[in-house]
């Protein structure tokens, strides 16, 4: 049986943050995909989808990057985090550009981006157009907002969040520790913690295995990231920024569940990007790399299959 060619790597940036990165597959692949995860999760998130894609980076049909956005997973702060409210997903996007400049200096390049990870590629096409269309020739955005998420509260869940200031977020760092500890007290396969999670992120098809994985992956991140990257959540504004992306192949995926990116976001996408198609899939939530992780892979598939095409017509 063939083995899947993997290294780490370590991405530097210049306020001395260091991102962790996987490399899957040979360099002499014809396309590399990167994918970037959402808020507090880490690259992980992206396990179930990556594995759908083992037979084609075995075959040297692709090479595969993950990464941890910066203050997820193993990824460190750096200085720009000093000061509560001073990181953005511009912020993401630089850091994307720099995973690009370092580990795929050259070659087509397919971006999938999950929640957060969606909004740091549109950031990146806002910041470095130029990249869109030569270098970077697919992009599949997967339960994603290009903004206005922090309309006038509908929900209670939506009211909660708001209330959520940064005076309060200042508050919730002071008091990490504490709060860690009171996490400690319900892990991630308390029928409570799974009970929450899969309220909020999970469709009518999640299976307990299913919302017990993304809860760990949650659980193993900080409430240093939940508030730091709360308010640049509710800042990310790039429905008139997206120009370069209409350069690509893109595809947009959302399920019909999803309570944080509700599928209104995906359609305002779509109407943006009017060559780009929508898949808005049943009876999923948030998790959709989770839940339906055969359509995302498939939609990397096709990507790849452009972006070949694209080199082999050039």
């Amino acid at each position: 049986m063939s083995t899947v060619l993997k290294r780490t790597a370590a991405v530097r940036l210049p306020d001395g943050a260091q991102l962790h990165a996987t490399v899957e597959g040979h360099d002499d692949a014809p396309v590399t995909v990167v994918l970037a995860h959402g808020w507090t999760l880490s690259q992980a998130a992206w396990d179930d989808v990556a594995e759908r894609l083992v037979p084609r980076i075995i075959a040297r049909e692709l090479r595969l990057v993950r990464y941890d956005q910066r203050g997820h997973g193993r990824s460190s702060w750096g200085t720009d985090a000093d000061e509560l409210g001073e990181l953005s997903i511009d912020h993401l996007g630089a850091d994307l550009g720099e995973v690009l400049d370092q580990l795929v200096p050259d070659g087509p390049v397919v971006l999938g981006g999950h929640s957060m990870g969606g909004m740091t590629i549109m950031a990146l096409a806002a910041g470095r157009p130029e990249l869109f269309g030569e270098r970077v020739r697919g992009v599949a955005l997967v339960s994603t907002s290009a903004g206005d998420l922090n309309p006038e509260p509908r929900t209670r869940l939506e009211a909660v969040r708001q209330k959520l200031t940064p005076g309060a977020l200042a508050l919730a760092l002071a008091g990490a520790r504490v709060l860690e500890r009171l996490r400690a007290l319900v892990p991630p396969h308390h029928p409570r913690h799974r009970k929450i999670v899969r309220d909020l992120l999970y469709g009518a098809d999640a299976t307990d295995e299913m919302v017990v994985r993304g809860a760990e992956i949650m659980h193993a991140s900080t409430v240093r990231a939940f508030a730091v990257f709360l308010p640049a959540l509710g800042e990310h504004d790039k429905r008139e920024e997206l120009h370069a992306l209409q350069d690509v192949a893109v595809e947009i995926l959302v399920g019909d569940s999803d309570k944080l990116t509700p599928a209104r976001h995906s359609r305002h996408l779509a109407g943006a990007l009017p060559d780009a198609v929508l898949h808005v899939v049943d009876r999923t939530g948030h998790m959709l790399t989770q839940e339906r992780p055969h359509l995302v892979a498939e939609a990397v598939h096709r990507l790849v299959a452009a972006a070949t095409r694209d080199r082999a017509a050039a």
